[in-house]
């Protein structure tokens, strides 16, 4: 794996996405929007709810969680349709790079898209409805740390399927994260669901994410079982992404069609 390589192509996109203002507005504009709505939603139901009420800026939260969570899947996704788009896949190869070298800088560049939208977004919560992220401590950074890796998964599987089946599969793109969205359990207990949509959400990190950063903030303790069955469950799932990637990319190069992947 060339370091070099790596650090090319997340330049190529770092400066794709900072010397565009339409780009970076896009970026910051939407997560500003969502958690300011999200914060007077939270408001309204810490001063209605007993359940809410002991711990103003729960949905919040997890709404901000969940915006990271979105940006990181899509800002992948994003990254990979780009050198589609510029019909430039094809000539990554000519530098040529391999596919671990593409999949670990648009990680890391998926990473600087999410950050780039969601620190003003953060920054809003503070003095417009008095919340801050930091009253979760410590496994803070294993909330984020787990959808960051799962945010990365979907972007995996939904890049293999650009690969598999090529731009028509685009649409896919958008729609994964809410599909998930209501087994994941982001807004309310896993209790809320049916019997048989509660096996599917157990069998996805988020219901564990989500369920714990409600604990925390409702209950005020930490149930790091949640924490570490998040992070096996990322686990398994990203290295399953890997290996679809992998094969979706041999089989469109087995049929010739990654050469026409832009067209």
């Amino acid at each position: 794996m060339n370091l070099i390589r790596i650090y090319g192509l997340f330049l190529r996109h770092f400066y794709l996405i900072t010397r565009s203002f339409p780009r970076i507005l896009d970026l910051i504009y939407w997560p500003s929007i969502q958690i300011t709505l999200w914060g007077f939603i939270s408001n309204f139901f810490a001063a209605h709810s007993s359940y809410y009420s002991g711990a103003v800026g729960v949905i919040l939260s997890c709404a901000i969680l969940y915006d990271f969570l979105f940006r990181t899947s899509i800002g992948f996704n994003m990254l990979f349709l780009e050198e589609i788009w510029s019909r430039n896949f094809t000539n990554l190869f000519i530098a040529p790079m391999k596919i671990s070298e593409i999949i670990v800088s648009l990680v890391f560049t998926a990473l600087i898209r999410a950050l780039i939208g969601l620190i003003p977004a953060i920054l809003l919560t503070s003095p417009l409805f008095g919340i801050s992220l930091l009253k979760l401590g410590l496994p803070l950074g294993f909330l984020f740390l787990s959808l960051y890796l799962f945010g990365i998964t979907l972007g995996l599987f939904v890049s293999a399927g650009l690969l598999r089946f090529g731009p028509s599969f685009e649409n896919i793109a958008w729609s994964t994260m809410f599909l998930l969205a209501p087994f994941g359990c982001i807004y309310y207990p896993v209790e809320t669901l049916p019997e048989i949509f509660q096996s599917i959400a157990f069998a996805l990190p988020l219901v564990y994410i989500f369920e714990e950063t409600r604990n925390i903030l409702v209950n005020g303790m930490v149930n790091y079982e949640n924490i570490i069955k998040a992070i096996y469950l990322n686990g398994f799932y990203l290295i399953l992404s890997i290996c679809v990637f992998y094969y979706s990319f041999d089989k469109a190069r087995d049929k010739g069609t990654l050469i026409n992947i832009g067209e």
